[in-house]
């Protein structure tokens, strides 16, 4: 029996459907990407973090992938955060745009193949107006372009919505304007305003409106057919319900297979969002957290469901991830001696089972919509088989049935991990060190200060004074820090701190 499928949900037939890409062993991406007018905030990293999963996961399939991911380096947003901060606009978004793919890399999001910008793309994107307006789906008033949708009879299929409750603008990006035959009428192009950057096109100087740019650069650099289209579910409407009608305007064998879509990151119950101004950074974030226990947090809740944001989740997560690495590192640190050995022990039955099961639900939960959420709990089941086979070893090259079971568990929990982009770029022992650290800075204190307390625990427990001594455990146990008390003296790790029920 071979492999399952791979099923994705479909936001267009709004069901999962098995992935058929148009060319046998090639697959083809476009996801929208970011508004680079600020630092950005954690529901881009959901976005992109689940799309990189995607990505991954079809490479790991053996797919030849080719990503595409935008920057949208020109747009109301980004000249209006330019005349505030008196900084050229092209200049804030190409600044901003450099700190999100620093952002993406800390987040080990593998990068697109290509990432092209709406500035380096006019000509395709007048080319592409051109033709609309050729083939009787656009219409020009004093300089700006728009588009008609009455024109268009399968506008709103994407969305499901009726053209009637449609508003005017997109996303926040448009006023009314009464000059237009229909309100839901977006802009193609728009005409130059005094001060702002603009292009020469065969409407007079202007900038392309926000939808025109990626159906021009996803046809570009990947035809008018392609497999996937992602974003968040706040793109389904205005931009890509535009998008699709645009590329069918322009060119009417235009074909998205697979229209993917995830859900938002929360706080209180209320979408996250820079026009909302209840968003954390990314930067916020792994102020207090490594990167990789944010890409755990992300990755715990299945891409399309929305995730509550919380500190107690980040803790859980950052938890989570300490234990996966500190296992890591102390079965590398067993192993060690044996790595060039011939070891020619049998790997226990249990043991044997569990290594062919692992890989076998992994390749089921990850080909059924990428099911991240049961991925992550599988994981602690090798896990926990690593640590009881630790207890048992010795360090002895007699006890050659655990040496091969530890070399097989630990080279599952890897591939796994890589594959989902969990496995870290330097060692293991260097990312526990940074999560002690990030912990220190959530718990306020220093290395010194904790070694501090760390003493007079240690005397309190010398001088029989076990109600101080438990004092001192509970007080750091209450900022996240755990103490372990071991023959060579107490020694701690992090831990998710004991909050007041909410």
């Amino acid at each position: 029996m071979g492999d399952p499928e791979l099923v994705l949900f479909n936001s267009m037939s709004k069901q999962k459907e098995p992935f058929k890409p148009i060319v046998d062993g090639k697959a083809s991406m476009y996801v929208c990407g970011v508004t680079p007018y600020d630092l950005s905030h954690i529901g881009h990293a959901r976005a992109y973090v689940a799309f990189d999963v995607l990505h991954r996961y079809l490479k790991h399939l053996g797919y030849e992938i080719k990503y595409v991911r935008n920057f949208t380096d020109i747009d109301d947003k980004i000249i209006k955060r330019a005349n505030e901060a008196g900084e050229d606009p092209l200049s804030l978004s190409s600044r901003f745009s450099k700190e999100f793919l620093d952002d993406m890399a800390v987040l080990q999001c593998l990068p697109p193949t290509h990432e092209p910008r709406v500035t380096d793309h006019t000509n395709q994107i007048k080319d592409m107006i051109a033709k609309i307006i050729d083939n009787g789906h656009a219409y020009t008033l004093e300089g700006d372009v728009y588009f008609s949708v009455d024109s268009f009879p399968d506008y709103c299929r994407l969305s499901g919505r009726k053209l009637d409750d449609n508003l005017a603008g997109g996303g926040g990006r448009a006023s009314v304007d009464l000059r237009k035959r229909n309100p839901a009428d977006f802009a193609l192009w728009k005409s130059a305003k005094p001060g702002e950057p603009s292009w020469e096109s065969p409407w007079g100087p202007g900038r392309p409106g926000w939808h025109i740019e990626c159906s021009a650069m996803s046809s570009h650099y990947l035809g008018h057919a392609f497999d996937i289209h992602g974003g968040g579910k706040d793109l389904i409407f205005p931009h890509h319900e535009n998008e699709l009608a645009q590329s069918r305007a322009a060119c009417p064998e235009s074909n998205v297979n697979y229209w993917m879509h995830n859900g938002f990151v929360n706080r209180d119950n209320q979408k996250m969002s820079k026009s909302d101004n209840n968003f954390f950074t990314i930067r916020d974030i792994i102020e207090k957290y490594h990167p990789l226990a944010l890409r755990f947090f992300l990755m715990r809740t299945h891409y399309r469901a929305d995730v509550n944001y919380s500190d107690r989740q980040l803790d859980t997560a950052s938890d989570r991830v300490f234990y996966i690495y500190q296992t890591i590192q102390d079965c590398e640190k067993a192993l060690s001696p044996f790595r060039e050995g011939n070891i020619k022990g049998q790997i226990p039955d249990d043991i044997r089972e569990l290594v062919n099961k692992f890989p076998a639900n992994f390749t089921a939960s990850m080909s059924d919509d990428l099911h991240t959420t049961a991925v992550l709990d599988d994981l602690m089941e090798p896990l926990k088989a690593i640590n009881s086979n630790l207890k048992k070893f010795k360090g002895k090259k007699q006890q050659q049935s655990l040496i091969q079971a530890l070399i097989a568990l630990e080279k599952e929990v890897k591939d796994v991990l890589g594959i989902l982009g969990l496995m870290p770029s330097s060692s293991c022992a260097e990312v526990l060190q940074q999560l002690k650290e990030k912990a220190l800075k959530r718990a306020g204190m220093s290395e010194e200060e904790l070694s501090q307390k760390i003493e007079e625990r240690t005397l309190a427990r010398k001088n029989k004074q076990y109600s101080e001594s438990d004092r001192i455990r509970k007080e750091l146990s209450a900022v996240g820090i755990a103490l372990m008390d071991e023959p060579g003296g107490t020694v701690w790790r992090p831990c998710e701190p004991e909050r007041p029920e909410d």
